[in-house]
């Protein structure tokens, strides 16, 4: 869609469907002041800035269906938004002012519990933080979780696939969906609210939407799978000399436990001292200075100190063969959370320290290390100042492969090869078997590696089903894949 002049970009959205709009969601279903539209036109790292004459925030299926119908009919796009808190501008509307901000934010119903069938059914507008909460009340675990689950919301995790830090253990978001409700493009309502382990009836349609990022269907509600609640952690700080002896420790610890690792996050040296200078509130748990880190957790359903046994036995045998150079296991809940707080705080390390460029990529996790020490050799080859922030769910072989620099000079240099350098290490994992975007999503940023590395056929099959669910390109059109081509 071109751009619109300013004095004329909201004149592409009629007068009357906007009073229409208004009218169906009631007086504290809309935005339209500017400074009341600003968190929703913003994308979280503020690299695409958009525009729109109106946000409307609908409080249940019915109103997001007369929505989506409205606008279908008058054909004005519709841009989906659950917390915002994305990464790849895949939620904000364009600089037209020509599209309709679809926010699902006052969507936020916990609609059942069902502690038997291990399920919870909640609206797409819930809190992450607050299904997980609601689970716990029921001695239930839901165990997406991401450093974002106070703000983001889980329709946009399920739209975006979220993984997180449990993926090794739990699976990715899609991996938690029994059921699904969603509104299509014309404002139809798929009810496939079921929450059913079996159900062997013709084509999995949920799948679809899962991971399509609002370009297919708006998801309302969602019917997601819970597990028992752990009742022991062990939580653990592991200094390591390199990502070979990240991924053996890996194997080791998932044999010692009977796969009982959930979390099992790889920091490298620089990553973890940006976290330290940065974010004055962590600390080291380990003196000295080590080339990278392990944060590993294991959890178990059993009580009792048998967990904690077995990870400390790994982590002395790793010792005494110098596979790990030092560790230290959490006593209590409050030093698991300030390790945890380690790696979560990185991204936001990296806001303070200016920026940079990010990666978030996949390989096979028999290749992970391999992956980690050629792109960083041919990194430091292409941008010596760089410093490599390299850090992420090495369990399942997501790596956040990131560049930052100390100081700004060296930091516009390297941005300015930011293409050079996207090209160097995608191409690479692509090469290794891997994908350019492990979690994150395509949104506006990863468009042309769409373009670059995915097959023709894939590309194809992609567009024959958005011509199928939405041939006027009305949900979120610009985002995952550009269609038409």
């Amino acid at each position: 869609m071109a751009d619109v002049p300013a004095s004329t970009a909201f004149e592409v959205v009629p007068t009357g469907l906007i009073d229409a709009l208004k009218k169906i969601v009631g007086p504290a279903g809309w935005l339209e002041r500017p400074e009341d539209l600003d968190p929703y036109i913003q994308d979280w790292r503020q690299r695409w800035p958009g525009r729109t004459a109106l946000v409307v925030r609908p409080d249940n299926t019915g109103d997001v269906a007369a929505v989506v119908a409205l606008c279908h009919r008058h054909g004005v796009p519709i841009v989906p938004q659950s917390g915002n808190t994305g990464l790849v501008g895949g939620s904000v509307p364009d600089d037209s002012g020509a599209e309709i901000v679809l926010s699902l934010n006052r969507m936020t119903r916990i609609r059942d519990v069902d502690a038997d069938n291990n399920t919870i059914t909640v609206d797409a507008g819930c809190i992450l933080a607050n299904i997980q909460a609601a689970a716990a009340e029921v001695d239930r675990l839901y165990p997406l979780s991401l450093a974002a689950e106070g703000s983001c919301r889980i329709g946009g995790n399920l739209s975006t696939n979220a993984g997180g830090t449990n993926v090794l253990r739990y699976g990715n978001a899609r991996e938690h969906v029994l059921g699904l409700e969603v509104v299509l493009a014309d404002g139809t309502v798929w009810d496939g609210l079921r929450g059913l382990r079996k159900d062997n009836t013709g084509y999995d349609l949920k799948q679809l939407f899962l991971g399509a990022e609002g370009t297919l269907g708006v998801i309302t509600g969602a019917v997601l799978k819970l597990w028992p609640r752990p009742r022991s952690t062990a939580t653990a700080w592991i200094a390591i000399p390199d990502p070979y002896a990240a991924v053996a420790l890996l194997h080791r610890a998932q044999e010692a436990t009977g796969g009982q690792v959930t979390g099992f996050e790889y920091i490298v040296r620089d990553a973890a001292d940006l976290t330290f200078r940065n974010m004055p509130q962590n600390r080291n748990p380990l003196a000295g200075d080590h080339p990278a880190y392990v944060l590993l957790e294991a959890t178990s359903g059993t009580a009792g100190d048998g967990l904690r046994q077995a990870v400390e036995s790994v982590l002395a045998g790793a010792m005494e063969d110098g596979s790990v150079l030092d560790a230290v296991l959490a006593e209590t809940v409050g030093q698991a959370q300030a390790i945890w707080r380690i790696r979560e705080d990185i991204p936001e390390a990296q806001v303070v320290a200016g920026g940079g460029i990010k990666h978030d990529v996949a390989v096979p996790v028999s290749r992970v290390a391999e992956f980690l020490e050629k792109a960083t050799e041919a990194v430091r080859h292409t941008a010596p100042e760089a410093l490599v922030i390299a850090f992420g769910h090495l369990g399942d072989g997501n790596i956040h492969f990131n560049m930052t620099s100390d100081n700004d000079a060296a930091r516009h240099d390297l941005l300015a090869q930011e293409g050079e350098i996207n090209d160097l290490v995608e191409s690479m994992v692509v090469a290794m078997g891997g994908s350019f975007s492990a979690e994150h999503g395509v949104g506006r940023l990863r468009l042309r590696q769409m373009r670059r590395y995915k097959s023709e056929v894939e590309l194809d099959l992609m567009r024959r089903v958005k011509q199928a669910l939405d041939p006027e390109n009305m949900l979120n059109p610009g985002k995952l894949i550009v269609w038409p081509d």
